[in-house]
């Protein structure tokens, strides 16, 4: 009988543990986090119960593990796609748009949002993934207004509103596709004028006011 490899066995696990999350993440969008039970993602996943249980030990614990997975991922694509816009009033509108698409398709509590199921702990393990997406949006908000595009505000304070208001959004109304892109264009200009930002005839974003001349 030929042996099992170290190798094979551990892709093994890895694909039993993507099916649990894929599962999870399928069953969150479905029927929502309330009621739902390690017994559906066992089912819904192909696995035993069991097998569930080896990787996680509770409801929670798979939350945080499918949180993290699906947050780091978004955070590598949207770095990704920021890095080709140049202009910060563009780029707030990616990443809003980007945002509501996202916590609508996940249906996941947003942001700090996320406290208010989770156990302190069980939080404290999304903090540095959450804080990173608020860092993202900061800097995003501090070019605009360095750059001339959006007028001077502080921008930690500017940055907690936008958040909330993304919350708001992605709550509210279907995931039909026709929906969604009314919402989520709705959701960006508003943000975007509540920043503060301008736009010429052609929908373009424009400068407040010249930037000053820079000596040599």
């Amino acid at each position: 009988m030929p042996r099992i490899s170290a190798a094979s066995n551990a892709e093994q696990r890895a694909d039993t543990q993507r099916r649990i999350l894929t599962a999870f993440g399928e069953l969150l969008f479905s029927h929502g986090l309330p009621g739902l039970t390690m017994t559906d993602v066992a089912r819904h996943a192909g696995v035993g119960r069991t097998a569930v249980y080896n990787y996680y030990a509770d409801i929670e614990e798979l939350l945080i593990s499918y949180a993290l997975d699906e947050t780091e991922k978004f955070l590598a694509e949207l770095r990704d796609s920021l890095g080709q816009l140049d202009n910060p009033v563009d780029r707030l509108a990616l990443y809003v748009r980007a945002q509501v698409v996202d916590l609508s398709r996940r249906h996941l509590p947003p942001g700090p949002a996320m406290g208010a199921v989770l156990s302190p702990s069980s939080f404290a393990k999304l903090a540095n993934h959450v804080g990173e997406l608020s860092i993202m949006l900061q800097g995003i908000l501090r070019d605009g207004m360095e750059q001339g595009y959006l007028p001077a505000a502080d921008v930690n304070q500017q940055a907690q509103l936008i958040l909330g208001t993304l919350s708001s959004s992605a709550a509210r109304g279907s995931d039909e596709p026709a929906e969604l892109e009314a919402r989520v264009a709705r959701t960006v200009r508003f943000i975007q004028l509540g920043a503060g930002a301008r736009f010429d005839d052609d929908g373009c974003p424009v400068r407040l006011a010249p930037l000053p001349a820079v000596a040599g």
